[in-house]
C-alpha cells in the first residue's frame, strides 16, 4: 500500500510561524518561545513543518522562512537518523526543487541544509541531489545556477574526499561529472558564480582528484584569466587558491613560478586590504615550501619595500581603537582572554619546550601582522642579504621625527624586530647603534610606538645580554633595562602589556645577570602589581613568576622579599576559591616556591592547605559543593604542590602528614583528564624524592596506574602523560628500592616497546624511558638481568643521547648491576654499550667510573683476543682512543 502523501495543517503552519516571527524580536523573553519551539519539536512531523514553512510558505517573510531552515538544519544534524524514512523523503523531495528560488537567502539556507542531509545520508544515500545539481548547472537560469552551485560548495567544503569515489546509482564519481562544468564558470559574466565555482575546485587541491590532476593546466589558466577579476572575492580566491597550491602542490607551479611571483607582488598592493592579506601569505607559503631563493632574488628589493609599506597600521586597524588604553579605564570582558595553564612536564629535557605563544602584541591577524612574519621568514631564508635594501628604508622611516610620520616609525622599529634573528649576523656589529636608537624610542609620545619598541628590543635580549662582557655592554644592557622597566609602569595599558612581555624575554637571557639589580627590578614590578588591572596583572605574574626561575636561590634574602610577598600574599588571600584570577598567581608562586627553596616555609603552610583544599572541592563533588568543575584549579594546585616538594625538599614532610594529599592525589592519578594525571604523576614523583615513606600504603595503587599510562595508544595519545608517569615510577624506584619489585616486570614490558619502537617517539620519552629503565635494574637487577637480550640494544642507543647528570648516573650503575649478573645479555650489543658509555663527557662519581670501568674490562677478558679487538674496531677512532685513554682498556 502507498504511503499517503503528507500534507501540513494550516494552524500548525500558523503557529510555528508566529513562534518564529516573536522569536525574531529582541524585547521578547526567548526562553519561553524556545521552550514552546521545543514542545513542538516532540511531534514526529515537526521537521516536515519546518521544511513546509522554508521551501513553500511564500506568504510569509522571508526571514521567518530562514529561521525555519535554520532551525531544520540543527535538527536534522542532531536527529536525522531518528526521522521516519516517510518524512526523510518528504524533506529532500521538497528541497529540491528549492535549490532554484527566487530569493537568494532562500537559496542559500535551501544549499545549506541540503549539504547537512548529504553529511547524514552521504553521496550514496541521495544520488538524486547530485543529478538535480547537475541540471541546475546546465540550466543557463540564473537562480538555478547559483543556488546549485551555492549548495556544491558547501557539500565540497564538507566532504571533498568522498566526492572523489564511486557511487552506486551514479555513471560517475561526482568530482568527474561537475569539475569540467565548474571550470567553464569560471568565465561566466557573473562574479557570484565564478567566486562559487572557484571556491569550490579549491576545496579540492589538499586531496588531488584525478579529476583535477588531469584538468590541472586547465585549472592553472582559469586561475590566471580571473588573476585581474573586477571583484575582489574573485582575486583573494585566486591568491588563496596559489597560495595553496604552494604549499602542498608546488611542482604544477613550477614552470609559472615567475609570473606568480610578480603577479603576487601586485597583489600584495591591492587596493582590497584581503586580497592584500591572501596574496601576503604566499612569502611565507614559499619559505616553508622549501623552493628555490633564486626565483625570488631579484623580486627582493620590490617585496622588501612593498612589506615595509604594508606593516604600517592602516587607518581602520582596531589596534589605533584602542591605542590611548589608559590604565585608568577598566578592562573590557573581551580584553580578558582566555588563558591555559600547561600543565608540569618532568624529567629529561621536561622543562625545554618551546613556548609556542605568538610573540607579538598585536593579537588580530591582518596585513601588517602578516608582512611582518613575511620579512620574519624571508630573513631565515635571505639572511643579511635583505640589509642592504631593508636598511635604508628603516632608516629613512625612522629619520621622519614629525608625530604625522609616527606610523613610518613604528613600521621600522616592527622590521628590525622581524629581522632580529635571521639577519643578526650583519646586524650584531651595528647592535650598539640600534640599542642606542631605541631606547630613546621608549619614551615617544605615540603609545603604539613605545609598544612595538619593547617588543623589538626583546627580539634582540639575547645578544644585548651576550655583550655585557664587552666594553660598554654593562651600560647598554642597564639602559634596556631600566627602560623597560619604566615602561613596565606606563600610563598606557598596551606598553604596560608589551613591556612586562619584553621584560620576562629578557629576564630569560639575563638569568644571573639580574641579581646585582633585583632590589630595582622588586620595586617596579610590585609598584606595578599595585596599579595593573586584570588583564595585565596576568602578564606581571609571568614576568615575576620568569624572574625567580632566572634568579632563583638569589631572591633568598629578607630585603627582597619584604617587597615581593606581601603584595603577592594580600592578593592570595583577597582572590575567593572560585576565582580563576587565582590560575596565573598560582603558577607565579610555584616559581617562587622553587627558587626560595627552604626560604618559601614561612609562607608554606597556607598556600599547601589552600592547594589541597582547591583539588579536594573539584575532586570530591563539584556539582554537590555548588562549584563549576574546572580541572585548571586542579592542575594548577598540583603544580605548586610540586613546586613546594621541590623547594621544600623533606621539610613538606610535616605538612604532608598532616593532610590528606595521598588520598587526593591517587584520585588524580586516575582522573579523565589527561592534564590532571600528567600533573599528578609530576607530583607523584616530587613527593616521592621528598617524602616517600607517606605514599604508602597507595604505593602499588600509585604506580599500576603510572604504568597505566605506558600502555598501548596512551602512549602516543598523551605524550607528556606517559613521559610523567615513566619519571615518577624512576623515582620512586630509587627512594623505595626493592619494595618496588612487585610492579618492576609490569614496567618493563611497558618501557621496551617504547625504546624499541620505530615510530619516531617523543625524545624526551625515550631518554625517560632509558633512565627509568636503568633505575629498575639498578634496585632489582635480579628481576630485569635476564630480560636484557630483548632490550640492551635500543637501551644503549637511547642512553647515548641523554645529558650528564644525576639521573644519567643512576641509568648507568642500573647497567653495571645487571651485567654483572648477566654478562652474557649484553654481548649482541657491547658496542652500542660502549658507545653509551663513551657519551659521557665527564662522570662525576668515583664509584661509578670505577664499575664502568670493571664492566669494560669484564668484557676485555670475557671476549679476549680476536672478537674484542673486532669490537673495538667497529667503534669510531675518537671513541675507541676516548675509551681506551679513560678506563685503560
Amino acid at each position: 500500500m502507498a504511503t499517503p502523501v503528507w500534507h501540513p495543517q494550516e494552524e500548525g503552519v500558523k503557529e510555528i510561524c508566529g513562534l518564529l516571527q516573536e522569536f525574531r524580536q529582541p524585547s521578547v523573553d526567548q526562553s519561553r518561545i524556545w521552550q514552546q519551539l521545543q514542545r513542538c519539536s516532540q511531534f514526529p512531523d515537526f521537521n516536515n513543518y519546518l521544511t513546509f514553512i522554508l521551501c513553500r510558505a511564500e506568504g510569509h517573510s522571508v526571514e521567518v522562512r530562514q529561521a525555519a531552515g535554520l532551525l531544520l538544519k540543527n535538527n536534522l544534524k542532531a536527529n536525522y537518523q531518528a526521522i521516519a524514512p516517510a518524512y526523510q523523503h518528504y524533506i529532500k523531495a521538497e528541497l529540491l526543487p528549492c535549490l532554484g528560488s527566487s530569493d537568494r537567502h532562500i537559496r542559500a539556507t535551501v544549499g545549506t541544509v541540503i549539504s547537512v542531509v548529504v553529511q547524514q545520508v552521504h553521496v550514496q544515500g541521495w544520488p538524486e541531489i547530485f543529478q538535480a545539481i547537475a541540471q541546475c548547472l546546465d540550466s543557463n537560469d540564473y537562480n538555478h545556477m547559483e543556488g546549485a552551485l551555492d549548495a556544491l560548495s558547501k557539500i565540497c567544503e564538507d566532504m571533498p574526499v568522498e566526492l572523489d569515489s564511486d557511487v552506486p546509482g551514479l555513471s560517475d564519481r561526482p568530482i568527474n561529472v561537475f569539475l569540467p562544468r565548474l571550470l567553464q564558470f569560471f568565465s561566466s559574466q557573473h562574479a557570484t558564480l565564478r567566486k562559487l565555482s572557484l571556491g569550490t575546485v579549491n576545496q579540492f587541491i589538499v586531496s588531488l582528484p584525478t579529476a583535477l590532476f588531469i584538468n590541472m593546466d586547465n585549472y592553472l589558466q582559469g586561475l590566471f584569466s580571473l588573476a585581474d577579476d573586477p571583484a575582489p572575492e574573485v582575486r583573494k580566491l585566486v591568491c588563496a587558491a596559489l597560495v595553496e597550491l604552494l604549499e602542498v602542490q608546488p611542482n604544477f607551479l613550477q614552470p609559472h613560478m615567475r609570473n606568480v611571483i610578480e603577479y603576487m607582488l601586485q597583489a600584495n598592493q591591492d587596493g582590497d586590504e584581503e586580497v592584500a592579506l591572501e596574496s601576503c601569505e604566499f612569502w611565507s607559503a614559499f619559505c616553508e615550501a622549501r623552493c628555490t631563493p633564486e626565483l625570488l632574488r631579484e623580486f627582493l628589493p620590490r617585496l622588501i619595500t612593498v612589506l615595509l609599506t604594508n606593516m604600517a597600521y592602516a587607518d581602520d586597524d582596531e589596534a589605533l581603537v584602542d591605542a590611548d588604553d589608559d590604565e585608568n579605564g577598566p578592562d573590557r570582558d573581551q580584553d580578558l582572554k582566555p588563558r591555559f595553564h600547561q600543565s608540569r612536564v618532568h624529567g629529561a629535557d621536561g622543562g625545554n619546550e618551546e613556548d609556542e605563544e605568538d610573540d607579538d602584541i598585536i593579537n588580530s591577524w591582518n596585513l601588517r601582522k602578516c608582512s611582518a612574519a613575511g620579512l620574519d621568514i624571508l630573513s631565515t631564508v635571505f639572511g643579511d642579504e635583505l640589509l642592504p635594501v631593508l636598511m635604508p628604508l628603516v632608516q629613512a622611516n625612522l629619520s621622519q621625527p614629525t608625530d604625522a610620520a609616527w606610523k613610518a616609525r613604528e613600521a621600522a622599529v616592527l622590521a628590525l624586530g622581524a629581522v632580529a634573528e635571521g639577519c643578526i649576523n650583519g646586524l650584531l656589529p651595528h647592535l650598539t647603534q640600534i640599542v642606542a636608537f631605541l631606547v630613546p624610542l621608549l619614551e615617544d609620545k605615540r603609545p603604539l610606538v613605545r609598544s612595538i619598541t619593547c617588543w623589538t628590543l626583546s627580539r634582540y635580549s639575547k645578544w644585548i645580554v651576550q655583550a655585557v662582557g664587552h666594553p660598554d655592554g654593562h651600560a647598554q644592557f642597564d639602559k634596556v633595562l631600566t627602560g623597560l622597566l619604566r615602561r613596565i609602569l606606563d600610563s598606557n595599558k598596551r606598553v604596560q602589556e608589551a613591556a612586562c612581555s619584553a621584560f620576562a624575554t629578557l629576564e630569560e637571557e639575563a638569568a644571573e645577570e639580574l641579581a646585582p639589580r633585583l632590589e630595582l627590578i622588586l620595586q617596579h614590578l610590585m609598584f606595578a602589581f599595585g596599579k595593573y588591572q586584570r588583564r595585565n596583572l596576568r602578564i606581571l605574574y609571568d614576568a615575576i613568576g620568569t624572574l625567580a626561575d632566572a634568579v632563583g636561590s638569589e631572591l633568598n634574602e629578607v630585603k627582597y622579599l619584604e617587597i615581593l610577598m606581601p603584595p603577592l600574599i594580600n592578593k592570595w588571600q583577597q582572590l575567593p576559591d572560585s576565582d580563576k584570577d587565582l590560575f596565573p598567581l598560582l603558577e607565579c608562586f610555584t616559581s617562587i616556591a622553587q627558587a626560595l627553596g627552604s626560604g618559601f616555609s614561612l609562607y608554606a603552610e597556607p598556600v599547601f592547605v589552600r592547594c589541597i583544599n582547591l583539588i579536594r572541592t573539584q575532586e570530591a563533588d563539584p556539582g554537590r559543593a555548588g562549584v563549576a568543575y574546572d580541572k585548571e584549579f586542579i592542575v594548577c594546585s598540583l603544580d605548586l604542590l610540586s613546586g613546594l616538594a621541590e623547594g621544600l625538599g623533606s621539610s613538606i614532610e610535616s605538612l604532608v602528614s598532616r593532610s590528606d594529599l595521598r588520598d587526593l592525589l591517587l584520585q588524580c592519578c586516575a582522573d579523565d583528564a589527561a592534564d590532571v594525571r600528567q600533573s599528578a604523576l609530576a607530583l607523584l614523583g616530587d613527593l616521592a624524592k621528598a617524602c616517600a615513606v607517606h605514599l604508602q600504603p597507595h604505593l602499588p595503587d600509585f604506580l599500576n596506574l603510572a604504568a597505566k599510562q605506558l600502555q598501548g595508544s596512551e602512549v602516543k595519545d598523551n605524550v607528556s602523560v606517559a613521559n610523567n608517569a615513566c619519571w615518577a615510577i624512576g623515582e620512586v624506584a630509587v627512594k623505595v628500592r626493592q619494595e618496588i619489585s612487585p610492579v618492576v616486570m609490569n614496567v618493563i614490558t611497558c618501557l621496551v616497546p617504547i625504546l624499541t619502537s620505530t615510530e619516531g617517539l617523543n625524545k624526551s620519552l625515550l631518554e625517560n624511558s632509558a633512565i627509568t629503565l636503568g633505575r629498575l635494574g639498578w634496585v632489582c637487577p635480579d628481576l630485569v638481568a635476564p630480560h636484557m637480550d630483548h632490550f640492551m640494544l635500543a637501551w644503549c642507543h637511547a642512553l647515548r643521547s641523554i645529558r650528564d647528570d644525576v639521573e644519567k648516573e643512576d641509568a648507568f650503575r642500573g647497567l653495571c648491576a645487571m651485567v654483572r649478573l648477566n654478562p652474557g645479555g649484553a654481548v649482541s650489543a657491547f658496542v652500542p654499550m660502549c658507545e653509551a658509555i663513551g657519551s659521557w663527557h665527564e662522570i662525576r662519581s668515583a664509584d661509578l667510573r670505577s664499575e664502568i670501568a670493571q664492566v669494560l674490562h669484564g668484557y676485555k677478558q670475557l671476549l679476549s683476543g680476536p672478537t674484542w679487538d673486532q669490537c673495538m674496531a667497529a667503534l669510531d677512532p675518537p671513541m675507541r682512543e676516548k675509551l681506551v685513554k679513560k678506563y685503560q682498556i
